[in-house]
C-alpha cells in the first residue's frame, strides 16, 4: 500500500497472531524495514508484488530491533545479494541476553547475517539521506529511522498510536524509553509509521499522541 511517494506500508492486521508492520522505502535504493516473522514472509512478498515490487529488486533490509516479530524474516535474505542492517548495540544485545527472548517464546535464536551495524547519524540510500536515531527502552539497541524529505518517522516498537513499546522483556528500560520518546517528539514529523497498529498522520495529531502518552504512560515507566 503506497503511503506517499517512496513509502509503502504493509500493516499486520490479524488480531489473533502477532507480527510486525513492514515498510518499504524507495529512496534511490529499495529498502525493506522489519520483514517480520519468517513464517509470514511469503504473505509480505505477495503484497509487495501487488504493488509492482518484486523481492529481487530489494537492495537492503533494515530491522529496527531484534525481537522475533521484527527480525526473524531477515533469515530469508541470508543467501540473496541483499545487504542487511541492525543497530550496533542491538546486534551485541542479541548475541548476549537478547537471545533469552526467543527461548521465552519457545524459539531458537535466528541465524542472521548482519552486513551493516547502524549507529546514530546519517544513512544514505542511493544519495537520499535518512537519519538513524538510537532509541533504547523497548530494547537496548532499538533504532528509529527519520526521512527528512518526507517528514516520515519509522518507530519500530518505541511509540505507537496511543501507546508505547513494552519494557518488561529482557533489556527493557522505562526511563530510557521516556528519553527516546522525548527525542522523537522534537522531530518535525508528518507521518509516524509504527511497528504495530495504525500510522499517525499530521504534525498536530502526532504531537497530541505524544502528549497523551506523557499523561498516560510516563508514571508507569
Amino acid at each position: 500500500m503506497k503511503v506517499v511517494d517512496g513509502i509503502y506500508a504493509y500493516p499486520w492486521t490479524n488480531p489473533t497472531v502477532n507480527n510486525a508492520n513492514s515498510y518499504l522505502i524507495r529512496a534511490g535504493l529499495t529498502v525493506l524495514i522489519d520483514p517480520g516473522h519468517l513464517q509470514f514472509l511469503n504473505q509480505l512478498v505477495q503484497s509487495l508484488r501487488m504493488d509492482g515490487i518484486h523481492e529481487d529488486h530489494i537492495h537492503g533490509v533494515i530491522c529496527t530491533h531484534a525481537h522475533p516479530d521484527h527480525v526473524e524474516g531477515m533469515q530469508a535474505f541470508a543467501h540473496r545479494p541483499v545487504w542487511t542492517a541492525l543497530g550496533i548495540r542491538e546486534e551485541a544485545f542479541l548475541r548476549d541476553t537478547g537471545s533469552e527472548i526467543y527461548r521465552m517464546m519457545g524459539m531458537s535464536p535466528p541465524q542472521l547475517r548482519i552486513d551493516i551495524l547502524l549507529k546514530e547519524g546519517e544513512l544514505r540510500l542511493g544519495g537520499e539521506p535518512l537519519q538513524v536515531l538510537e532509541t533504547p527502552g523497548h530494547s537496548p539497541g532499538s533504532i528509529c529511522l527519520y526521512w527528512p524529505a518526507r517528514k516520515a518517522l519509522f518507530t519500530g516498537d518505541v511509540v505507537f498510536e496511543m501507546g508505547v513499546g513494552r519494557t518488561d522483556f529482557p533489556g527493557g528500560d522505562g526511563k530510557a524509553l521516556i528519553r527516546s520518546l522525548e527525542r522523537l517528539a522534537e522531530l518535525d514529523t508528518e507521518i509516524l509509521l509504527p511497528g504495530h497498529g495504525n500510522p499517525v498522520v499530521g504534525y498536530e495529531r502526532i504531537q497530541r499522541n505524544f502528549e497523551m502518552i506523557r499523561e498516560t504512560y510516563y508514571a508507569y515507566l
